[in-house]
């Protein structure tokens, strides 16, 4: 079993914490060998944390365990949840954090929730994946805390998951868990393809939710807050002022030479993109 286990959280760095999870994982397994993905999520962005991990987890080795703490609902009804995939290990409240990982794994129905949980979906997947939910006890640091969950189950269990013991050992299985509707690009009536701003990195980068596969070529136009950029560039440098380029990601991104085109464009997350074909 693997010691690697990453964190993905909106706990920032000017409090304790970060620290307070590692911790706990360090107190079950002194070995582990703990990963930062990010702790810069916004506060209570599920989809932005669901996003950077989707796009972090697949360059690890198989067997690594993401845990994944952006958790509003805290000490409510959600249950804390371990998903196993082919190549990793998961563990995370089930509140749509896993919602980039699970639309990568093909999922074969999904349902609507009742109204009160928004936009949750409930899906069920396909054989091969395994979950279960976190609900025995025994693996828990005590007192729980009812609003840190992330050190007082999250952190032992992923660090008992890295001793080599069964994820069936912490709870009951469930063949179903939560997801949060993932921004897809869409055609417009002249063809075109419209997208939206997804993630703003700290370079300023504006990631889209089109991927290079969506794209008809390079020769394009990319329309971007009334800004028209010609072509798809290859690298960061290849050109002067704003350029549209298909990021180490794997999505398009929108770009400005040493500068930062979301201020330049003035643009935020959720903004619509266009992609015309120049043909």
């Amino acid at each position: 079993m693997s010691s690697i286990i990453t964190l993905t959280t909106d706990f920032g760095y000017d409090d304790a914490y970060v620290a307070a999870v590692k911790g706990a994982i360090l107190s079950t397994n002194p070995e582990a060998n703990i990963i930062d993905i990010s702790h810069s999520i916004e506060p209570q962005n599920i989809l932005q944390a669901a996003f950077i991990l989707g796009t972090a987890y697949r360059y690890f080795p198989k067997q690594t365990i993401h845990v994944a703490i952006v958790d509003p609902g805290v000490g409510s009804e959600r249950q804390g949840i371990i998903l196993k995939t082919p190549s990793a290990l998961f563990v995370a409240p089930d509140n749509g954090i896993l919602s980039y990982i699970i639309d990568d794994l093909f999922l074969v129905e999904s349902r609507s929730l009742t109204e009160h949980t928004h936009d949750l979906k409930e899906i069920v997947f396909k054989t091969g994946l395994e979950a279960v939910a976190i609900t025995d006890p025994r693996f828990w640091r005590h007192p729980v805390s009812p609003v840190f969950h992330g050190r007082d189950v999250f952190a032992p269990v992923a660090a008992g998951l890295s001793l080599g013991i069964s994820l069936y050992e912490f709870g009951e299985k469930v063949n179903s868990l939560h997801v949060l509707p993932i921004p897809k690009p869409s055609l417009d009536p002249e063809g075109n393809l419209v997208g939206r701003v997804l993630h703003v990195d700290r370079f300023g980068n504006l990631i889209t939710n089109i991927k290079s596969n969506d794209l008809p070529g390079k020769d394009v136009v990319v329309e971007v807050a009334g800004h028209r950029i010609q072509g798809i560039s290859s690298y960061y440098a290849q050109n002067e002022g704003v350029m549209a380029i298909v990021g180490s990601s794997g999505y398009l991104e929108v770009s400005l030479r040493d500068g930062s085109a979301c201020d330049f464009l003035g643009t935020v997350v959720g903004d619509e993109i266009k992609v015309i074909s120049a043909v």
